[in-house]
């Protein structure tokens, strides 16, 4: 029987990798990169076949013209490579992904599939650092994070725990990894509503999100501009409260929320914290450790690392 033999959480951005240099609070920034790689130690430890990488996607891989609420990769998978991050194909294991696909379909979550899916930053950060020099194949499991209207934390976890239970149901000994990529707190210079854009650069960044299939180069420059140009919002006590709740297994109680009353605790960028507990949901939500927690206002984001180790799997 196959089993989840590890979990963890990490907070992802590309400024990590193209602004270190103009970092004030560098004790913050070094304490979540080392807590990196003690996560990515414990995935070593732990002895991984496969890594299920549950992450959002920025508009790279998809767009208005498509998104689904889940999609899980299937076949090749590419990354996107922008702010110096894993470009190209990716290390993969079809067969795996494809019966995970089926099995969650049976227990009733449909998944939409994709047999060529362009991840970006929201997974290519996890197999950057969580993964780094470890010949793990992936299978990306996206969710639509930033597109209302967006899928119900709820039905983020009950995700969660068909995967486990996919897991377990497929045939062999495979040992799997669950990592999740987002969050914490943030909030990004973007539309509160597609739909209703207000001044020039929302109206971009909607003309991107729709056109940009096939040419999201094009759009990037500035979307670049419009990041690294906005102002830190960040929510510390609630990164605080969400990895103590990741701590003592109480992240279930994260479901009972809305999209609203959780963009309203963490900002628009916490609605990535769906990868955490879908994570969560997949380890039973079991009791977990913090490795770090480093608000970053030059980052944007408070940077979050957690790692949930399954009690009884040698």
């Amino acid at each position: 029987m196959s089993d989840i033999v590890v979990g963890a959480g990490a907070s992802h951005s590309t400024l990590m990798n193209t602004h270190w240099d103009q970092v004030v609070h560098t004790d913050r920034a070094e304490r979540f990169r080392d807590a990196l790689g003690q996560a990515r130690d414990a995935v070593a430890a732990a002895r991984p076949d496969v890594a299920i990488i549950i992450g959002s996607n920025h508009f790279r891989g998809f767009w208005l013209d498509m998104i689904p609420p889940f999609t899980l990769g299937v076949g090749e998978v590419l990354g996107a490579g922008e702010a110096k991050t894993p470009s190209g194909p990716q290390r993969t294991e079809p067969e795996f992904a494809r019966a995970l696909a089926e099995h969650l379909i049976d227990r009733g979550t449909e998944v939409a599939i994709s047999a060529r899916l362009q991840i970006d930053h929201g997974q290519t950060h996890a197999i950057q650092y969580l993964l780094a020099d470890l010949p793990i194949p992936v299978v990306p499991l996206v969710i639509n994070v930033f597109a209302a209207p967006l899928p119900r934390l709820d039905r983020c976890a009950e995700l969660g725990r068909n995967v486990a239970d996919a897991v377990r149901a497929l045939g062999g000994d495979r040992r799997v990894a669950v990592l999740a990529s987002g969050g914490l707190s943030h909030q990004l210079p973007w539309p509160a509503d597609w739909r209703d854009p207000r001044g020039d650069d929302e109206e971009f960044l909607v003309e991107a999100w729709l056109n940009g299939r096939g040419d999201w180069q094009r759009y990037d420059k500035r979307r670049r501009e419009i990041i690294t140009a906005a102002q830190p919002v960040l929510f510390p006590e609630f990164d605080e409260q969400f990895l103590a709740d990741l701590e003592s297994g109480q992240l279930a109680r994260y479901t009972e929320y809305s999209s609203a009353e959780l963009e309203k605790l963490a900002g628009n960028g916490g609605q990535e914290l769906r990868t955490w507990l879908t994570m969560a949901a997949a380890l039973g939500f079991a009791p977990g450790r913090r490795l770090a927690y480093s608000p970053m206002p030059e980052w944007l984001t408070g940077m979050g690392v957690g790692l949930i180790e399954p009690v009884g799997v040698s």
